[in-house]
C-alpha cells in the first residue's frame, strides 16, 4: 500500500473509532436512563436529561458514520453494496434526529408534570421505523461486505445486534402507547424490556465495531 493509501486508511480508521465511541456513549446514556432504580433515584427530570444527552450522542456518531467516516453519496457505477450502505447510514442519522425531538420532548413534559404518565423518553414509532429500514439496508449491505468501501464497514455481528436492538426499539414504542380507553400503556413491561434490551444490543455493537476499528 502507497504512503498515501496508509494515510487514508489510517484516517478512515480514527473516524471509524470516533463513530464508535459516540454510539457506545449514546447507548449507555439510554441503558442507564431506562434502568428503574436510576430513574427512581434521579427522577423524571434527571432521567430525561439522560437520554437527550444519550440522544446527542447517537445523531453525531450517525453523522461522522455518514459524512465523515470516508462513505461516498450514491453516484453512477456505485456499487449496490455501498448502496445499500449509505442508504442505512442516511436513514439511521433520521432516526436519530427523530430520538432527539423525542428526548426533548419528553424532557418538557417531564419538567413540566414529573408525575404524568408517559413523561418519560420512550422510542418513538418514526425513529423506531427509521431504525428498522436501516437495520434492514445494513443487512443488504453487509451480504456483500467484500464490495464496501472499508471491509470493516459493516460487520455481521454488529448488523445483527443492532437490528435486535432496533426491533426491540420499535417493541418498546409500541408498549408504551397509551390506551385512550384506560390511560394505561398498552405494555409497561415491553415498554421497559425494549428499551434495556435495545440499548444493551447497541452498546455491545458499537464496543465489537471499536474493536475491530
Amino acid at each position: 500500500m502507497s504512503a498515501a493509501g496508509r494515510d487514508v486508511a489510517s484516517t478512515s480508521r480514527r473516524r471509524l473509532r470516533r463513530e464508535a465511541w459516540g454510539f457506545a456513549v449514546g447507548s449507555l446514556c439510554f441503558l442507564v436512563g431506562a434502568l428503574p432504580p436510576y430513574a427512581d433515584a434521579v427522577g423524571a427530570v434527571g432521567a430525561g436529561v439522560t437520554f437527550v444527552v444519550g440522544s446527542v450522542f447517537f445523531t453525531a456518531a450517525a453523522f461522522v458514520q455518514l459524512s465523515l467516516s470516508g462513505r461516498r453519496p450514491p453516484r453512477a457505477g456505485t456499487h449496490p453494496a455501498d448502496l445499500w450502505d449509505w442508504w442505512a447510514a442516511a436513514v439511521q442519522l433520521a432516526g436519530t434526529v427523530c430520538f432527539n425531538v423525542s428526548a426533548v420532548a419528553a424532557l418538557v413534559a417531564a419538567v413540566d408534570d414529573p408525575g404524568r404518565l408517559g413523561a418519560g423518553w420512550k422510542p418513538d414509532a418514526y425513529g423506531s421505523v427509521a431504525f428498522l429500514v436501516s437495520s434492514a439496508f445494513a443487512i443488504v449491505a453487509t451480504r456483500d461486505r467484500g464490495h464496501l468501501w472499508d471491509l470493516d464497514a459493516r460487520t455481521w455481528h454488529g448488523t445483527w445486534l443492532n437490528a435486535v436492538g432496533s426491533v426491540a426499539f420499535a417493541a418498546s414504542a409500541v408498549g408504551a402507547y397509551v390506551e385512550p380507553s384506560t390511560g394505561t400503556y398498552l405494555s409497561a413491561w415491553w415498554d421497559q424490556a425494549g428499551t434495556l434490551v435495545g440499548a444493551l444490543c447497541f452498546l455491545v455493537a458499537a464496543l465489537l465495531s471499536r474493536r475491530t476499528a
